[in-house]
């Protein structure tokens, strides 16, 4: 088995984008990436800054203008197209195959640059694909048709033909792209289990921040033509992150790692509390324009969270709710008093 930490892919000024005619349109220039065995980076950017060219000129599928790939050391133009699809699987967004084909022979798929001219699989064969379904939690849906197979379970079935080529990168373009929230989170778990235990190099690219914050050994980040990249709690504290998805309706939150709509004038809110209620409550206030302040002098409200009810006071207003629906009901409805 490759050693943790081993290269398993390096690039040296290298070029993407596209060549018409004579002229080319140069997307990203100079990179020096390395992808490392039991690593799961995941890549983020705003549509168009190049992340779909990067996954398809790494992989093979598009050739870079300039610069230099190593596969384990090699040169990538050295490698036959056999010897790539043994170190080189993907997963695109792309509609797959289905037709009279269950899951098995679409994951047997992957058995295919092992299996000669003829395509016969040996027992060997037969082993891995049932590894590979096993591996990603689909062993259930393997005499399923394709076309049964909801966005979720085709997923996991793609993953499970690319680890059957037993190759030691995988390249996913937006993945998650189709599904709803509990498939992406398991999805993203799934992936990176897979990479840390078979010690896989594995970039996927995505728009779900939040998810890859959680998940993600290291993130690359396409801002524009500018190509950032570490541990994504460095990219987050640093600035990385915001300078790449700020703009002038969103705000870096720092402390809490999200995106939050640009505060414009509102009222302050004293929070006092802790534990799941605060957090919530703290949500359901920014949500409807609230903001939320540190001092209980300069806020309009005060609010106060027990174990059995929320306590607002502002003034002469005192009220009690039970409930945080009961709360948010009544702030949503209220409106300053007019001056004079």
């Amino acid at each position: 088995m490759i050693p943790q930490g081993t290269d398993l892919l390096q690039t040296k000024g290298l070029s993407l984008g596209y060549a018409q005619g004579k002229e080319r349109k140069t997307i990203l220039s100079e990179l020096e990436l390395q992808i490392r065995a039991g690593e799961f980076i995941c890549l983020l950017g705003p549509n168009g800054a190049g992340k779909s060219t990067l996954i398809r000129s790494l992989s093979g599928l598009q050739a870079p203008l300039s610069g230099e790939i190593r596969i384990n050391k090699q040169a990538f133009d050295s490698l036959s197209p056999r010897e790539r699809a043994r170190q080189i699987s993907v997963v695109l967004t792309e509609t797959m195959p289905s037709g009279m084909m269950d899951a098995r022979m679409l994951v047997s798929l992957g058995r295919h640059p092992y299996s000669g001219w003829l395509g016969r699989l040996s027992a060997h064969d037969y082993e891995k694909i049932d590894w590979a379904l096993d591996a990603v939690g689909a062993s259930d849906l393997a005499t399923r048709q394709v076309s049964e197979l909801s966005d979720g379970e085709r997923q996991k079935v793609s993953i499970a033909r690319a680890l059957a080529q037993e190759a030691k990168l995988m390249f996913l373009d937006e993945p998650t792209a189709f599904l709803d929230l509990p498939r992406r989170v398991e999805l993203m778990s799934l992936l990176r289990t897979l990479a840390h235990r078979e010690k896989m190099g594995l970039l996927l690219s995505t728009h779900d921040l939040d998810l890859a914050l959680r998940y993600a050994d290291r993130i690359w980040i396409l801002d524009g033509q500018k190509f950032r990249q570490g541990y994504p709690e460095a990219l987050a504290l640093e600035g990385d992150l915001a300078h790449a998805f700020t703009s002038q309706n969103l705000d870096w939150d720092v402390e809490q790692g999200i995106f939050r709509p640009h505060r414009g004038t509102c009222i302050d809110v004293y929070l006092d509390g802790n534990g799941p209620k605060a957090i919530w409550t703290q949500r359901g206030l920014e949500r409807l324009g609230y903001g939320i302040c540190s001092s209980e002098e300069s806020a309009k409200f005060s609010i106060r969270i027990t174990d059995t009810e929320w306590k607002l006071t502002s003034g002469s207003i005192l009220k009690n709710f039970t409930s945080l629906s009961e709360l948010i009901d009544w702030l949503s409805q209220y409106q300053e008093p007019a001056i004079n």
